[in-house]
């Protein structure tokens, strides 16, 4: 599933960039500004539809120009009737005016899920470092992203669950309704609520012993714990979680139990990581825990993306080697940044097809081999 091609147009400070990656490791140096991280972005925005630097999308829009484009070719996906391999066309194109336009195989897509499934990416950047710091919230989509890749069945559960809660807390948010209507309305939240926690739970039962391994490849003493806060009672049903819930939500006018609530817990023998560990320490066990996400995948039969972005910048020589380790291990294709070409000195392996490129003010050009050898 490695990007064969990648062409940018009108991104940020991108004008006009095409290249053609490796299927393994991309290493793209450039200074501050020089527009390196934004072609990042461009594959996120591929992935997800969305970018991991603003949620706006006129920040990332060209001043002066009324879209940003992008497309790539992605392979393996399909075979022709000759039984070869034939690369998957994706495409995405957003206006000034939030219009989407996404395709794939020149089809316009239904919904987001479609670019997900078809171009999966793992982001590993100083915003990922919040995981642990962060609301809750941001670990339930760290934690859903895995199950949405794992189990086939949890989007629709998904979907029907957030409908299901999306009309509960509208009816909450009336007033002055009987509980027996409320609870007419509970049936359904109940069962599909209860489905999406049990994907949960099954998901971090398969996450966690990749995790440890993972975590004790970067750092061996570290003892880190994953624990899913179901977001009730463990010790009660969904049902009864709700039935003692129900005043309190009439008089909230929100749900204030059920998947909504859940949390991702990062223990240590001591306590919470976020507060038992260094900065350094923590920045490990997110790394580890992105890491596994993909080792889990691609253990499935699948392949992804991973997006490495100022990598020098957030571990120290030893770490970054580990890391690089660990992820040239996955035979995935890698996209790293950094200031200079001289921060990502680790030595990959000779099989592996390594690529440098160099970023200057939205242009992107091709290191030759030999030229960074000589320097």
């Amino acid at each position: 599933m490695p990007l064969q091609r990648l062409d940018i147009s009108q991104l940020r400070n991108l004008s006009k960039v095409q290249f053609k990656p490796s299927p393994h490791v991309n290493l793209i140096s450039g200074a501050n500004g020089s527009g390196k991280t934004s072609i990042l972005e461009a594959i996120h925005l591929l992935s997800l539809g969305r970018s991991f630097r603003s949620h706006k999308h006129k920040t990332y829009i060209q001043k002066e120009t009324s879209e940003c484009v992008i497309f790539a070719l992605i392979e393996p996906v399909q075979t022709t009737g000759l039984g070869l391999s034939s690369p998957q066309p994706i495409g995405l194109k957003r206006q000034l005016d939030g219009v989407l336009d996404a395709r794939l195989s020149g089809q316009k897509i239904q919904s987001l899920v479609e670019l997900t499934q078809a171009l999966p990416i793992q982001l590993i950047n100083p915003d990922a470092f919040r995981l642990l710091e962060g609301t809750p919230k941001i670990r339930r989509q760290f934690l859903d992203w895995g199950v949405f890749h794992h189990s086939p069945g949890f989007i629709n559960a998904w979907r029907g669950w957030q409908k299901a809660l999306k009309q509960r807390n509208s009816l909450l948010r009336r007033g002055k309704i009987s509980d027996n209507l409320l609870l007419a309305f509970d049936q359904e939240l109940i069962r599909l609520g209860s489905e999406v926690n049990q994907y949960r739970h099954d998901y971090l039962e398969s996450l966690i012993p990749v995790f440890k391994q993972v975590l004790s490849s970067l750092n061996a003493t570290l003892e880190v714990s994953l624990q899913l806060f179901q977001g009730w009672d463990a010790q009660k049903t969904l049902a009864q979680s709700l039935d003692a819930s129900r005043s309190r939500d009439i008089e909230s006018g929100y749900s204030n139990t059920g998947p909504q609530r859940a949390d991702l817990r990062v223990k240590t023998p001591t306590g919470d990581a976020l507060d038992a560990l260094s900065r350094g320490q923590q920045k490990l066990v997110v790394s580890a825990l992105k890491i596994a996400q993909g080792k889990l995948l691609i253990e499935s039969g699948r392949s992804l993306v991973f997006l490495v972005d100022d990598l020098p910048a957030e571990l120290d020589k030893e770490h970054r080697d580990k890391l690089c380790q660990l992820l040239e291990a996955l035979n995935s294709q890698i996209f790293i940044t950094s200031v200079g070409p001289e921060l990502m000195d680790y030595s990959w392996s000779e099989t592996i097809d390594v690529r440098h490129f160099e970023m200057k003010a939205g242009e992107l050009s091709h290191y030759p081999s030999d030229v960074l050898q000589e320097s």
